[in-house]
């Protein structure tokens, strides 16, 4: 409604910016909201509501410094964290074939969604970048579908050891 009444003062882009979801707050449902994977392959988040733990974590872009730490991070601690019962996914604004290569080339072991059409990034409420529509750093933690935890200002190096530390603070 906002951008109806705003479309004459400002540019579309900005508008465009201002359709996203509320942010997620603890104990909203994991969002039924679907798009690509690094291999084509379409994901609905919301099939994975009966795992035990879902990791969602969005970054800016594939392939970049703190991105890539961030992803290592996960990687560098993934078999404890599906141990514990954890689905990764991240999320970003690249394309498919990005996220292959980004996944190849660190052997990221979990999903990665290329949310070219920025579904997921909305659906999560997650703020973007201004000019450039690239998600902010954020990582969200559910539990039983369920919100449990959210960062929203997501580390890169420490990514794991923070889910590891919600995990053992939920037991």
């Amino acid at each position: 409604m906002i951008c109806k009444l705003l479309r004459y003062i400002l540019p579309s882009s900005l508008c465009a910016s201002m359709a996203l979801a509320a942010p997620l707050s603890v104990g909203n449902a994991l969002p039924e909201v679907s798009c690509q994977d690094q291999d084509g392959k379409v994901v609905t988040l919301s099939e994975y509501k009966d795992s035990e733990w879902v990791l969602v974590y969005f970054y800016p872009k594939s392939d970049t410094p703190g991105c890539t730490k961030q992803a290592c991070s996960l990687r560098d601690s993934y078999e404890v964290l599906t141990d514990k019962g954890v689905v990764v996914f991240g999320v970003s604004k690249n394309s498919v074939a990005d996220q292959k290569a980004f996944a190849e080339k660190y052997k990221l072991p979990f999903t990665l969604l290329a949310d070219k059409e920025t579904k997921v990034i909305k659906a999560f409420g997650v703020p973007q970048f201004p000019g450039v529509g690239l998600a902010k750093r954020q990582a969200y933690l559910f539990k039983d579908g369920k919100l449990v935890w959210k960062d929203e200002k997501a580390s890169t190096s420490k990514q794991a050891a923070d889910i590891l530390e919600q995990l053992e603070d939920s037991e």
